[in-house]
């Protein structure tokens, strides 16, 4: 079962560089993730939403592939290719594959402006690694669905202080 994490961040630069860094780790299989979604709310108010995968082109891609195999069949192989090419873009355009974009929109609402956040939808992670190579990047956890102690192992990697627990005052004897 995968895990969703929400990592905000108080700039808008900040969750590229936690990207980017996401992508190499994914590399050298410290990190499986099925999704991964960038979210950057200008100073102007405006929120971008940078998908880590673009469906349209996939499906345009799969789409060419089988238009040209039937347009063979049916000694039409240009006109199969570009029909299947636009069925294909247009399928995957409207495909939702991974973190469901409605979640997406209405976590971006709260981000403010200037500042970014990161969707991970995680698959499979080496926890320790992971943590650590996280630790660099200072941010707030939104949302997870972890288990809490995994959530507050998060939190503590990207430096997010536990709150300090109240000291019980004995009363005075009599």
């Amino acid at each position: 079962m995968s895990d969703l994490v929400v990592v905000g961040f108080d700039d808008e630069k900040t969750a590229f560089k936690v990207r980017d860094k996401l992508a190499r780790m994914s590399k050298e299989h410290l990190v499986g993730l099925e999704d991964l979604v960038v979210v950057v709310r200008h100073q102007d108010g405006k929120t971008d939403i940078k998908q880590s995968t673009s469906l349209a082109g996939i499906g345009a891609l799969s789409g060419s592939f089988w238009g040209l195999l039937i347009g063979l069949i049916f000694f039409v192989p240009v006109l199969g290719l570009a029909i299947g090419a636009i069925a294909g873009a247009i399928a995957g355009h409207f495909a939702d594959y991974g973190i469901d974009d409605k979640f997406i929109k209405d976590v971006s609402e709260t981000v403010k402006p200037g500042n970014s956040a990161v969707f991970m939808l995680i698959k499979e992670v080496t926890p320790d690694k992971f943590l650590t190579e996280m630790a660099e990047f200072k941010g707030t956890v939104i949302r997870t669905s972890m288990t809490a102690e995994n959530e507050a192992k998060l939190k503590e990697a990207f430096g997010e202080e536990a709150p300090a627990e109240k000291e019980k005052v004995a009363a005075p004897a009599m």
